[in-house]
């Protein structure tokens, strides 16, 4: 027993070594194990939990829009690759090629998809032949491979789940509606289902996805103070259109390319959730994407009675649609407190014998640590109450957060010093010209994160070189 607790206990402080804090937090909570295949991870149950919630949250977003989901093969001829040639050369380094089919040499290389708008290219180009075939809004649940020097779990590795959504329209503004349409999806769920509050803006053609015309993205702040991005929506145009004859017969009979676009959400938001939210004792998850929002713990449940009123509270509780879990193992309570506090479930009942004389229970919110006794009889209203204020005051908290972490510069000296002694994001002026943005990203190691959607403009001159701004930019360091 003293060795699970100290199993529970041996986290990293976040304040004394972040990055260490995090990986205790993944191991410990159970979310994933390593594999013999460096840079891969198993995704345990209980990450795997988050996901499904993930998925299912986004799933039913997207069918909302008028979303179908498809399955395409993992594999692409080297050939298809290399017909959109920003694309491939995005790519190349990250690439994981197959080159024998059993002892067989292949008499074409193939790639395991690193994304898919090569293959959704190739269909859609036998697919579509008439404007009655638009648009095409498509979307695949599946994983990707890119060759990654540095990973860590979640956040950065060799394999990783995505969705990635590929979708052709007749023309360029409906392509771009759905490329803003889409990301501002991504913005309510990460704020609304995640509490993680995101900056909207566009990114510059410097950092833009290989071969689009304009990427869009939501930025986060995690709780050190470092940038990630959080969700892309990309728009085409009709460069790959062109690239792989794209066409369609318009109401003239007029052969016209499509526009396409492209947007994508992967497995790193669960880091984003660990890092924004998780504290020295484990995982924090928001209510609405715990797998187990109430945790009912008996006390003394060997004593008569206990049992079986934790099985009452556990069925009021699932009757009421809240995920709910009885931990009536013979663990110590000490232990389960401490476990149910790793994992980051929101709620936890407490109950013992003196609790059920008096027709209580106590309600002990994991993001706060506050205990409330409520009746019995209302345990089920309550929680779900409580479960919503949990869930605001997360978002808020983080916002708070965010804010509080989000400087402003005005000067290239001002714009150092902060970057090296405030970590958070910097709003600052931008010419435009990537020489600057290389500039900074060399010397500070801060790169731009994106132009926002509000309050991009400015009338301000350069942080870098001092000549007239043509943009406000989001800086900072990224993971």
């Amino acid at each position: 027993m003293a060795k699970d607790k100290k199993l529970v206990e041996a986290i990293t402080s976040m304040e004394e070594d972040f990055a260490q804090w995090y990986t205790d937090v993944v191991k410990k909570a159970d979310l994933i194990d390593y594999t013999s295949v460096k840079g891969c991870m198993v995704i345990k149950p209980a990450g795997y939990a988050i996901w499904e919630n993930i998925q299912h949250e986004l799933d039913q977003r997207f069918k909302e829009t008028g979303v179908e989901n498809v399955y395409l093969p993992m594999f692409i001829p080297e050939s298809l690759l290399q017909k959109e040639k920003d694309h491939v050369e995005g790519f190349a380094p990250e690439v994981a090629w197959v080159t024998h089919g059993g002892l067989e040499p292949l008499a074409e290389r193939l790639c395991v998809r690193p994304t898919s708008e090569t293959l959704f290219c190739d269909f859609y180009s036998k697919e579509i032949h008439s404007h009655r075939d638009l648009p095409k809004v498509y979307n695949q649940w599946c994983s990707v491979v890119r060759w990654e020097k540095t990973t860590r779990p979640f956040l950065r590795s060799r394999e990783f789940l995505w969705q990635e959504g590929h979708t052709a329209h007749a023309t360029a503004e409906e392509a771009e509606a759905r490329t803003v349409q889409m990301l501002n999806l991504y913005a309510s769920f990460c704020e609304d289902v995640l509490a993680i509050p995101v900056i909207k803006g566009q990114k510059t053609d410097k950092e833009k996805f290989a071969g689009a015309e304009a990427t869009y993205t939501i930025e986060s702040l995690m709780h050190d103070g470092k940038a990630l991005q959080s969700g892309t929506s990309h728009n085409f145009g009709d460069g790959f259109a062109k690239a792989f004859g794209i066409q369609y017969a318009d109401k003239d009979n007029k052969l016209q390319y499509v526009h396409q676009t492209s947007w994508g959400m992967t497995t790193r938001m669960i880091g984003a959730i660990i890092m924004v939210h998780g504290d020295n004792s484990g995982l924090v998850l928001p209510p609405r994407i715990a797998p187990v929002q109430v945790c009912v713990i008996p006390i003394q449940q060997k004593k008569e009675g206990v049992l079986d009123k934790a099985a009452e509270v556990y069925t009021a509780l699932k009757n009421a649609g809240i995920r709910v879990k009885l931990d009536d193992t013979d663990k110590s309570p000490g232990w389960k407190f401490s476990e149910q506090e790793m994992r980051g479930i929101p709620l936890r009942v407490e109950l013992g014998p003196k609790d059920i004389e008096n027709n209580q229970a106590v309600l002990v919110r994991r993001d706060t640590r506050e205990k409330v006794v409520v009746s019995l009889d209302e345990v089920a209203s309550e929680a779900a109450k409580l479960l919503e204020v949990i869930q605001s005051d997360m978002f808020n908290r983080a916002k708070a957060h965010r804010d509080s972490h989000t400087y402003e510069a005005s000067t290239y000296e001002e714009f150092k010093k902060i970057v090296d002694e405030k970590p958070g994001f910097v709003k600052a002026p931008w010419c435009g010209n990537q020489e600057c943005e290389d500039k900074i990203k060399e010397e500070t190691s801060a790169t731009s994160r994106c132009i926002p959607f509000e309050g991009g403009e400015t009338d301000s001159v350069c942080v870098c070189c001092g000549k007239p701004a043509k943009k406000m930019v989001y800086w900072g360091k990224a993971y």
